[in-house]
């Protein structure tokens, strides 16, 4: 993984020549690594993840609710990760539907998304959920809506998500040899509140969309928080929570910021974006027809220009708006493809090998 991150868009991973039918301008364009954790790649698999939910989204309110754990059970998390973040993700969800179940009597469709990072890349583990505001009942009949600006009282929804976490931690990591400092931990745990967020998204449940879809295909950080490299030492951007979120800067050493950065890296195929609910894969087709026939709500069309099979240039003219093979040179000519740039580095071989999830 991080022989493809180095290598991504420079020589060693090749490309091709590019020249312009105009003014004759010639420029390489290299190949991208396409690794799910690269801060460069996959913006527009981004923006078509996020257009494909929007596509789903019902005439309901949207609650935005996060599930975070105490900093006490981070030694769980690297001691099997993907273990520890599959408990997370049954937990946060599960607490979700089941307390919709008990308080409306319904189901509600949920998307889940993982987080691991906090704004400096310390380790801070955290699902984040968008929730209808209600779901069909159980008997799937009617459409039954939380009160309005109110989905489910979050003290309930802390108790049974620190219940859930406690129980499933405590079943699988509290055996073997570390099993002492592990009851420790979760000791440590119990006697502390699991801090759940839940409002609804100040700008819709699209905005929410969109914050979360800039970490469905990436990790930890964007290129535009990288401020400089200097002296073997890092300097990035992030945001102080404690001071209103103002903009501040943090310097590390290299080996200490590529630390930082790749402890974020999930297991391999490990899916870090889950539906439930009525919006689970086997029953999301059905489900979301019920709600919308409930709702009188028909399903929106396509988006304007669409074709069901578009190349990427026609992808990214519809969603940027501007043409990407116009010469940036000379502002009218076109570029073609005049010569294939082979690897050049022995690099190359590692990171097309890491190019899966």
């Amino acid at each position: 993984m991080v022989s493809a991150l180095i290598a991504c868009r420079t020589a060693a991973l090749g490309g091709h020549l590019r020249r312009c039918e105009s003014c004759g301008r010639e420029s390489p364009l290299y190949n991208s690594c396409r690794n799910r954790h690269c801060p460069k790649c996959q913006s527009l698999d981004q923006t078509l993840w996020v257009e494909a939910q929007v596509r789903d989204l019902l005439p309901v309110p949207y609650f935005h609710n996060v599930f975070t754990l105490p900093h006490c059970l981070n030694p769980l998390f690297r001691r099997d990760p993907r273990l520890a973040y599959r408990l997370l993700f049954d937990a946060a969800t599960q607490t979700l539907i089941e307390v919709c179940r008990r308080q409306l009597g319904a189901t509600p469709g949920v998307i889940a998304v993982l987080h691991t990072w906090n704004q400096l890349l310390g380790q801070h583990p955290h699902i984040h959920c968008i929730a209808t505001g209600g779901g069909l009942s159980l008997d799937g009949e009617r459409w039954i809506g939380s009160r309005p600006g109110f989905f489910l009282p979050v003290r309930k929804l802390s108790r049974v998500f620190r219940g859930k976490v406690l129980e499933a931690f405590e079943h699988s990591f509290a055996s073997g040899a570390a099993q002492d400092a592990t009851r420790w931990w979760l000791r440590q745990a119990a006697a502390q509140d699991f801090v759940i967020y839940c409002k609804p998204p100040m700008a819709g449940p699209q905005q929410v969309l969109r914050y979360l879809g800039r970490y469905t295909h990436r990790i930890a950080i964007s290129n535009e928080r990288l401020l400089e490299h200097r002296d073997d030492h890092v300097t990035f951007s992030y945001k102080d929570r404690s001071h209103a979120g103002k903009r501040k800067s943090k310097t590390v050493s290299g080996p200490e910021f590529a630390r930082r950065f790749l402890s974020h890296v999930v297991p391999r195929r490990f899916v870090r974006v889950r539906h439930y609910g009525i919006l689970a894969n086997a029953v999301k087709s059905s489900r979301l027809a019920r709600a919308r026939g409930l709702l009188g709500s028909p399903a929106p069309p396509e988006p304007a220009g669409k074709t069901p099979r578009e190349s990427w240039q026609q992808t990214y003219s519809r969603i940027v708006g501007d043409d990407p093979l116009r010469c940036p040179a000379c502002g009218t000519g076109r570029l073609v493809v005049v010569e294939a740039i082979p690897p050049s580095a022995p690099l190359a071989k590692t990171a097309l090998a890491s190019r899966s999830p």
